[in-house]
This record gives C-alpha cells, sequence and structure tokens, in this order.
C-alpha cells in the first residue's frame, strides 16, 4: 500500500514560490494517477491539479490556480506542486493523493502541509 508524504509548506510573504513535494514510500508512483488538494479552515478539500501516470495533466478551472503547476518525477517517485506569485488566498493545508484508477476518485492519502502566506 502506497504511503504518501507531503512536505514543503511554510509561511511565506505574498509574492513568493513556494514548491510542494510529494514523497511515495510503498509503491511504484509511475503506476498511479496523482493530484493536489487544498482545504481551508472549515471549507471542503477541493482539486487543485493531477497528472496522469503519463503524464498529461489537468488543473482546477478556478482562475487563481494558474499560478499551480503539478509535475512528477518518476525516479525519485515524487510529485511536486509549484505555487507561484503566492497570495494570502492561498493559505491552506495542501495534500497529495494517488489512485490506481484512470479516473474518480483517490485511494491514498498523504497527511498534508500546510501553507501560510503572509501580506
Amino acid at each position: 500500500q502506497v504511503q504518501l508524504t507531503e512536505s514543503g509548506g511554510g509561511l511565506v510573504q505574498a509574492g513568493g514560490s513556494l514548491r510542494l513535494t510529494c514523497a511515495a514510500s510503498g509503491g511504484d508512483l509511475s503506476t498511479y494517477r496523482m493530484g493536489w488538494f487544498r482545504q481551508d479552515p472549515g471549507k471542503q478539500r477541493e482539486f487543485v491539479a493531477s497528472m496522469s501516470r503519463r503524464g498529461d495533466t489537468t488543473y482546477s478551472t478556478d482562475p487563481r490556480r494558474v499560478r499551480f503547476t503539478i509535475s512528477r518525477d518518476y525516479a525519485k517517485d515524487t510529485v511536486y506542486l509549484q505555487i507561484d506569485n503566492l497570495a494570502p488566498e492561498d493559505t491552506a493545508v495542501y495534500y497529495c493523493a494517488a489512485s490506481i484508477s484512470t479516473y474518480g476518485s483517490y485511494e491514498y492519502w498523504g497527511r498534508g502541509t500546510q501553507v501560510t502566506v503572509s501580506s
């Protein structure tokens, strides 16, 4: 069973950049569809971006998400989420997820990494 661990969050000033990392153990991430989600306090978790096993990407239609870029390193079993020009609205817990299926829900989740953006 694959286990996911996010890292790279923290407290940053508006306008800066962060690269969140999702590292996997117990499984070969190249066989999984990967996704990033975010959750604001008191709100439901929402989709940010995903990448298929072959590298096709899908992003949230929210215009604010144009500053987000998902990528993966197959050799390192790692997925990244680059966030540029950070804004206070990006403050949330960011979660990494994996799915063996091509579509639908994700079976495996990390515990999340907190991103806090100060103005």
